[in-house]
Parts: C-alpha cells; structure tokens; sequence
C-alpha cells in the first residue's frame, strides 16, 4: 500500500496495517473504513486536509503538509501483523522517516505502529514508551505523538474518544506550525 500526502510533508501519521475492506479496497490508505472516516475528520478539522473525504480516492481530499503511512504494508492475517510482518516492512518505514527533508512532527496510531517508528529511528522501546497524547522528542529533528489508533473498537470502547482524537491532531497541528517557523 503506497502512503499519502506529499514526501516532503513536516507530519508523518503511521497506522498499523491497510484495511481490509479500506485501503485493500480502495487503495488509499485509511480510506474507506472507519478509522478513516475519525483520522481524515480529525486532519480536516484542524487544518492538516482540505477538500471533502468521501472514502474514495477520487474524492479530491488532500492532506495539507501531511504525510499517511502504515508499519506494515499489506493487509495482514485476521487484521493484526506480526511482529515478523513489522519488521520485514521496516524497511519502507525506515524510508519515510530517514529522508533527507525528515518529518518534524510523526504521529503513530497504535502501539505496534509506535514501536516501530521507534526502532525505524533506531531508538530503545524504553526511551519514547507509548503512552497516548505523550509528546516525546526522538532527535533535535523529529517529536513523536503517540495515540491509541482510531479503530472502531477502540472508540466504541471508549478507549479512545473523539475528544482524545481532536485533543491529539490539534497537538500534532501545533507542532507543526511551530516547525514551519
């Protein structure tokens, strides 16, 4: 699954793995499932998209300085990759974090998305541990932000809110603004 939004973009959202019957299908990542639909609402509302998101490539939405990939990149076994799976696609990982106009600003979705930002940057788990809406500086370049993934089990639990979501984006959006000086 290719990422989205442009390579030079200042923020860097890593999920977990494309969707099933989202980004499998439609060939954007988080598009068409509803972890999309909570991600892309987010983004827009704080100025990190434009356009209108109607879960279809085609639809005209565009992230704004902003970049969408996943740790794994294709659709894994019963939705969850393993640890194998990760780190085989580290590598593509490794490309979107490493560059030479780096990211300033990564969000990562989820626990395993978080732990292998960290390891792409060749940090311990121990020293950025996940935590949501913890703000953590990887390097003098990179803060990381780290969230529980906007998955529908996660908001239907309420591990996740919307409130949590918009609490986090505006972070990330903040950040940014500060990065771009």
């Amino acid at each position: 699954m290719p990422s989205f939004g442009q390579a030079d973009a200042r923020v860097l959202i890593v999920g977990l793995a494309p969707g099933l019957r989202g980004a499998n299908r439609t060939g954007r990542p988080f598009t068409g499932d509803f972890a999309g639909d909570v991600l892309y609402a987010a983004l827009a509302a704080h100025g990190l998209a434009s356009g209108t998101y109607r879960a279809d490539p085609a639809d005209g939405f565009t992230l704004v300085d902003t970049r969408v990939t996943n740790a794994a990149r294709c659709v894994p076994p019963e939705n969850k990759p393993t640890p194998a799976e990760v780190a085989t696609c580290r590598r593509f990982l490794e490309d979107e974090l490493l560059t030479a106009l780096r990211p300033r600003v990564v969000l990562t979705l989820g626990r395993i998305a978080h732990e292998s930002v960290v390891r792409a940057f060749g940090r311990k788990l121990k020293e950025l541990p996940f935590v949501h809406g913890l703000v953590q500086p990887v390097d003098e370049v990179t803060s990381l932000v780290s969230s529980y993934h906007t998955s529908r089990y996660n908001v239907q639990t309420g591990l996740l809110t919307p409130a949590m979501v918009d609490e986090v984006i505006g972070t990330v959006a903040r950040l940014r603004a500060a990065a771009a000086g």
